[in-house]
């Protein structure tokens, strides 16, 4: 069952005999709800499916009602343990149509662990003066994993070769050459059921074709294995063994019921088992040994001889329930297969047919199929958004956009470079050079020179409803050809009354764009309002003044309210006591307005004469909050902030139930131990030689600074854009306070800070190390907590989809021997970047 939000009202449960996800119907029982958070648009099972609650409660009351002891005992508990994991590798094999007579299942920490247990125990042969030696060969569109064997092959001298699927797609149309049927010299092809990257199917007939012989990967004398790379596959299609008996076969079971996680299985046909080759020996696996002597006797079993160790047994267990769950949520794969397919076809016929005013399209796919049979194409659509002129849209952006409609999409390669490159045309020169630019696996870094290092993926699971693909569909909607959410969309499913053309989706779509333009003229609007500071300062918001500190802010808990000064004392880490401490959840875990928007209507209040911050909130009683911590009771934890390790003390239960209260769920107060320092990750200028700079508990940098102008041109675009004609829907104060910065200065035109090399207020010199990459946090009414997506979106367009506002600062050669201030009114000094060009300014200025 599904829960679903009745438009305007609130959360309401469906009744279970009226459930149908698409094709399949869900059976007829309250206790199967899943599990996620109602108006989440959850896209990304190829990466991790979810799971039913239902499969947790049966779970739950299985360990509550029976003892499971080690296996490797002989007592009761144990035998039960034994039997139990014996029944859950027979239903493993079942499930893929086969049995123990033709496979054995090893359990695995994921199918990487059991890609490389293949790697490492595969018979290779040497090449030798009368032997060429074995040869590993692998599908370029396969993941990391599969690529990372070479690393062993290689140690083992053992060549590796990398075929491009076009090639053995020619191959399959082609013979095979003669080979010497004597020769046993074994080798290894590699290759995915189904690509992770864009849902491509390959041939499972390539599995007994290879090894018969009919058709190589590469022609040389031997004899071919396969492993088939199912992961990907096996979460939303059938696979039958007995008829595609590939040799391994690894697997990761999360990706398949969602939990558990950190379990997998390698399939190993047993007419190879002999084969393979170990060297280590773990607990468990020996019949018989000698510590004295290097005497070793493995056991007899497979399973048994590979399986180092005590298993995650109680997971191994958990399986048994991930199987019930579904199959009576779903009726078995099949069915799966056919409902993700039948979305997949859908979404991509309404995505592909998305067109701008003049005809350009709105998205690139990347695939190698039409998306007209589940044979051919799994449930996944990879993609990036183009803008009016065909430029991709980095999938950063899209991504940080998605988040705030609440939907949730994959980013990046994929661990899949190599299908990355092929569809996106990355050379391999191209892939050197985005790594000599910073660009590494799995950052945020998405254009360099123009060109994508990425994409976006969404794929879908046997939970997911024709809801969520019109959900993703409005978005895109939304984000490129600004229209409401409330227009109709395609509601014919291609299974239900066959796939619609291109031409019918065409029609179906494109009338929801009717009228709009990505880049009509925005009118200026004016009457902003000015504070007695600003006129008092000749601070004329885009005027030609002096430059000055307009506002000062601390934010002492991070991603909470802010507090505004006149004048503040500075420390060595910036603004004294600016994001010192931070709020964590249960786990540890910090907490920012992502998560829980409710974190800025925390408002902190500093009294440095009596040494305590008051916190306030509406409809709690104010508390204080030592400044420093007690040194002798204080007890030091590691914590996390933005991958770096911190040492944090815990600022005591009074203020975790304060804040627990507040919030609903259980949190703590931590903050920075005065004794720790955390240094930054760039070299600042003039830093002395085996220095470096020391942060608070900041993103980057120690403080950062926003222009007013560059504020007032984006009021001026999100006034402009208002539909209703209402005035002044985002004023100054309020817009200025979702980019939480430390220095608000007056300017002379948008955006100009970023051509500052640094600044200088007073005897104090300031280094900008760089522009602050902005995030959807921006999106949140500092006051209310609640989300707008305009302002990132406008701001998005505004940047070129680098969303970018305000820089960094890092203090250069700071002398503390003295109290240092920072004041509103203070003059700023900047210095221009070599090459920056000046703005034309009176010969007074």
């Amino acid at each position: 069952q599904r829960c679903q939000r009745t438009p305007g009202g609130p959360t309401a449960q469906a009744h279970p005999d009226q459930i149908l996800i698409s094709r399949i119907p869900l059976k007829n029982n309250h206790s199967f709800i899943l599990c996620f958070l109602s108006g989440t648009v959850y896209l990304d099972h190829a990466g991790a499916t979810l799971f039913p609650q239902s499969q947790l409660t049966s779970f739950t009351n299985d360990l509550m009602e029976n003892v499971y002891g080690n296996p490797h005992s002989q007592n009761i508990s144990s035998k039960l343990t034994h039997e139990t994991v014996e029944h859950v590798r027979y239903r493993i094999l079942a499930h893929f149509h086969t049995s123990s007579e033709d496979y054995s299942v090893i359990f695995t920490a994921g199918s990487t662990a059991a890609l490389k247990l293949v790697a490492e125990a595969f018979p290779w042969v040497s090449p030798g003066p009368e032997c060429s030696g074995s040869r590993f060969c692998y599908l370029t569109d396969s993941h990391t994993s599969v690529v990372g064997m070479r690393k062993v092959t290689t140690a083992m001298n053992v060549t590796s070769i990398p075929v491009r699927p076009e090639d053995m797609r020619l191959a399959e149309r082609r013979a095979a050459a003669a080979s010497d049927p004597d020769c046993q010299l074994p080798h290894l092809f590699c290759y995915p059921a189904q690509s992770n990257f864009s849902g491509t199917r390959y041939p499972l007939s390539w599995i007994g074709e290879v090894k018969a012989g009919r058709m190589c990967p590469v022609s040389v004398p031997g004899k071919w294995f396969v492993l088939l790379d199912a992961a990907s596959y096996v979460s939303t299609s059938p696979l039958d063994l007995s008829v595609h008996q590939a040799d391994f076969v690894p697997l990761s079971f999360y990706k398949l019921f969602g939990f558990p996680t950190g379990l997998g299985a390698l399939l190993v046909n047993n007419r190879v088992a002999p084969l393979l080759r170990k060297t280590y020996f773990g607990g468990g696996t020996a019949a018989a040994y000698l510590a004295g002597e290097d005497f070793y006797i493995p056991r007899s079993s497979v399973a048994e001889r590979f399986e180092d160790g005590t298993i995650s047994f109680l997971d191994v267990i958990a399986l048994k329930h991930g199987f019930d769950a579904l199959e009576r949520l779903t009726g078995g794969m099949e069915n799966i297969k056919q409902h993700t397919f039948t979305l997949a076809q859908y979404t991509y016929t309404a995505l592909s047919a998305l067109r701008y005013p003049d005809g350009a399209p709105v998205v690139r796919i990347y695939s190698d199929s039409e998306f007209s049979s589940p044979e051919e194409q799994g449930p996944i659509i990879n993609f990036n958004v183009l803008d009016h002129s065909g430029n991709i849209i980095g999938y950063s952006q899209v991504d940080k956009m998605a988040s705030l409609y609440n939907i949730h999409v994959r980013t990046g390669c994929f661990c899949n470079t190599g299908a990355c490159q092929r569809h996106l045309g990355i050379s391999d020169e191209m892939v050197k050079k985005h790594l000599q630019a910073g660009h590494v696996c799995g950052d945020d870094v998405d254009l360099i020179d123009g060109q994508p290092t990425g994409s976006v993926r969404i794929s879908f699971g046997y939970m997911s409803t024709v809801e969520d693909a019109q959900a993703f569909l409005r978005f895109i909607i939304a984000m490129q050809l600004h229209q409401s959410d409330g227009q109709p969309l395609p509601q014919t499913m291609p299974a239900e009354a066959g796939a619609p053309s291109e031409s019918e989706a065409q029609d179906a779509i494109p009338a929801i764009m009717d009228g709009s333009d990505l880049h009509s003229p925005l009118p200026m609007t004016t009457g902003t309002q000015h504070t007695p500071l600003e006129r008092a300062a000749g601070v004329l918001d885009g005027g030609l003044g002096p430059y000055v500190i307009t506002n000062l802010y601390l934010y002492p808990i991070k991603s909470c309210a802010a507090f505004e000064v006149t004048t503040w004392p500075l420390g060595n880490q910036g603004l004294l006591y600016d994001r010192s401490w931070m709020v964590v959840n249960h786990n540890g875990v910090c907490l920012s307005q992502k998560q829980e928007p409710r974190l800025c209507l925390i408002q902190p209040f500093i009294d440095l004469q009596q040494k305590v911050m008051v916190l306030k909130a509406k409809g709690m009683e104010p508390i204080e909050v030592p400044l420093e911590e007690d040194g002798e009771q204080a007890q030091i934890y590691q914590s996390k902030v933005c991958a770096d390790r911190v040492n944090t003390y815990n600022c005591g239960e009074k203020i975790s139930s304060w804040l627990s209260r507040f919030f609903g769920r259980p949190c703590q107060l931590i903050k920075q131990s005065s004794k720790f320092q955390r240094s930054a990750k760039k070299q600042g200028k003039d830093q002395p030689a085996g220095t470096t700079a020391s942060l608070s508990l900041v993103n980057e940098a120690q403080y950062l600074l926003i222009n007013r102008s560059s504020v007032l041109e984006l009021q001026q675009q999100l006034n402009a854009s208002d539909e209703n004609g209402k005035e002044e829907l985002f004023p100054m104060k309020d817009l200025i306070s979702r980019f939480r910065a430390n220095i608000i200065t007056n300017g002379t035109r948008a955006f100009e800070e970023e051509k500052w090399d640094e600044i200088s207020i007073g005897s104090l010199r300031f280094q900008v190390s760089g522009p602050c990459h902005r995030c959807q946090m921006i999106c949140i009414d500092q006051q209310t907590g609640q989300r707008n997506q305009n302002v990132f979106q406008k701001l998005s367009e505004r940047r070129e989809r680098k969303v970018n506002f305000g820089v960094y600062l890092m203090h250069m050669s700071l002398d503390l021997s003295s109290p240092r201030f920072l004041s509103v009114g203070s003059q700023v000094c900047p210095v221009l970047k070599e090459n920056a060009e000046c703005p034309d300014l009176p010969a007074s200025d």
